[in-house]
């Protein structure tokens, strides 16, 4: 496996793998991890190191009921300086702001939930998973924004802008789902490629 692909996979279980979850990791939740041959710069290395402990002190927070707190340390993840060619920290800076954008939800911010989601959007240069992600939190943002319209009255106008709105959120997953599905099946083939 290539060491960009692994160290992708090691970034997915430590920022997304226990995202919804409070319990220790299950042995199928385990990835390989990375071998002295897998390095990367230490730069990098120490980057993540900083991102991935804000993301877990953010998390605490979280736990705690605390998501002012919580807010607070996912915008630290977006102040860590990456190495400029580090794909690995727009993917880290992508995950932040859906991070973020859930946050903002959960807090009926769903204005700023918008925001912390197309920055992550904007920002990112390349397709990935985090990127994919971002287009499903749009999605679950707009969703939200529907049902909040819907709460404010029958009238044929807000109807018309509530299903206007469920529309773009069905664009916001498919567009997900645009991204994913090739990288999927790329990483599929690399992997038969592999094998001997």
């Amino acid at each position: 496996m290539s060491r960009r692909i692994m160290l992708l996979a090691v970034l997915l279980v430590a920022f997304v793998g226990c995202a919804d979850r409070d319990e220790a990791p299950t042995p199928a939740d385990r990835v390989r991890l990375p071998e002295p041959d897998d390095a990367i710069d230490e730069p990098l290395m120490l980057a993540l190191a900083v991102a991935k402990n804000f993301h877990h002190e953010a998390k605490v927070y979280m736990a705690d009921g605390k998501p002012d707190e919580a807010i607070a340390a996912v915008r630290k993840i977006l102040g860590v300086a990456f190495p400029e060619d580090a794909p690995e920290g727009q993917d880290v800076r992508a995950d932040a702001h859906a991070l973020l954008a859930k946050l903002y939800i959960g807090q009926g911010r769903l204005e700023d939930a918008m925001k912390a989601a197309e920055a992550g959007i904007t920002a990112a240069s390349r397709d990935s998973f985090f990127v994919a992600n971002l287009h499903t939190v749009r999605g679950e943002v707009l969703q939200a924004q529907a049902i909040a319209l819907a709460l404010t009255g029958t009238t044929d106008e807000i109807k018309a802008k509530v299903t206007a709105i469920r529309r773009q959120a069905i664009e916001a997953f498919e567009r997900s789902n645009a991204i994913v599905v090739p990288l999927q099946e790329r990483l599929y083939q690399q992997i038969k490629d592999e094998r001997p």
